[in-house]
């Protein structure tokens, strides 16, 4: 079954138009979801609609509202809010560039691809992919969808275009907030170099088939257990995290440095073990000189009675 676009319509370049369809780039399939069951009778448990101290309502009685304080709300027609609501324009008019990296990350919502609509959009879509690509510029936007206005940012990805849906600055909480407290001292310059190493060490190439949701994964194993076993209970083995003992105090610099070569430690924790050993071959040594020894006076004595 083909993807269903998530909106269809016509980018805007000044006077230049370019007809193009948006696609959803990700998808919940990963996820599992689970639904509420009775347990004696094996089905599914549904919601009814209630007021308390009346019971339950008909769905026609239902209306929308806004609390304005505790307990007091505005009341909202369906057609009052159908009203408001902006036009679905099918345009999306490129109103401002900025540079790549200008926006931070929390802005960013979801991410869409844009495709031509047709062949006649391929050679307009083409050079507004490549004039981003050489401006180095991603492009800002609003669109309408069902009712109201997306703020988007387009930039080019391979042969493509990504659209991704953009927070307003009103969803956003400010880090200052978070972030206030933090010292802002220098740090330490071989703590830094340590860091930096291992940080290089650990530097590869994004590959996101590398990574995988090991909860999901696990979930899906369990249900296929249960499923297999026939309504019995599976118990799975959790495997615990290992205690250290010791101080929560942590050295930093020591850390950092095993971290960076493990062997370094390895190797330490080795060499008083070889000292031991050699000590010990040294006593053995001297016990069998001291057992000779003493087996030759033996000798010795035996041949004099004679």
């Amino acid at each position: 079954m083909a993807a269903r676009a998530y909106w269809q319509g016509q980018i805007r370049l000044a006077l230049v138009s370019i007809p193009v369809e948006i696609y959803s780039a990700t998808k919940s399939g990963a996820s599992i979801s689970f639904r509420q069951i009775h347990e004696p009778s094996g089905k599914p448990i549904s919601y009814e609609k209630v007021v308390r101290g009346v019971g339950p309502v008909d769905r026609d009685e239902i209306v929308k509202g806004y609390e304005l304080s505790k307990g007091n709300y505005v009341l909202l027609d369906e057609d009052e809010i159908d009203a408001v609501k902006i036009e679905s324009r099918k345009t999306l008019e490129l109103v401002q560039f900025v540079d790549q990296g200008e926006i931070d990350v929390f802005y960013f919502e979801k991410p869409y691809y844009v495709v031509p609509a047709d062949d006649l959009a391929d050679e307009a879509y083409v050079v507004l992919r490549e004039a981003l690509r050489k401006a180095k510029k991603v492009a800002l936007g609003q669109m309408s969808v069902r009712g109201r206005e997306v703020l988007v940012s387009l930039k080019p990805c391979g042969k493509g275009i990504v659209l991704e849906t953009l927070r307003y600055a009103d969803e956003v909480r400010r880090a200052q907030s978070y972030f206030k407290d933090i010292p802002d001292d220098t740090p330490d310059a071989e703590l830094l170099d340590l860091a930096t190493t291992l940080i290089d060490k650990k530097t590869a190439p994004f590959d996101a088939g590398e990574f995988e949701d090991r909860y999901v994964e696990a979930l899906k194993a369990l249900v296929e257990k249960k499923a297999k076993a026939r309504g019995k209970k599976v118990l799975e083995d959790i495997e615990e995290p290992s205690s250290t003992g010791g101080s929560n105090v942590i050295d930093l610099m020591a850390a950092l440095k095993e971290s960076v070569d493990p062997d370094a430690k390895a190797s330490a924790k080795k060499a008083p073990a070889r000292k031991t050993a050699t000590k010990k071959s040294g006593t053995t040594k001297s016990t069998r000189s001291k057992a000779s020894g003493s087996k030759t006076s033996r000798s010795s004595r035996s041949r004099k009675s004679a």
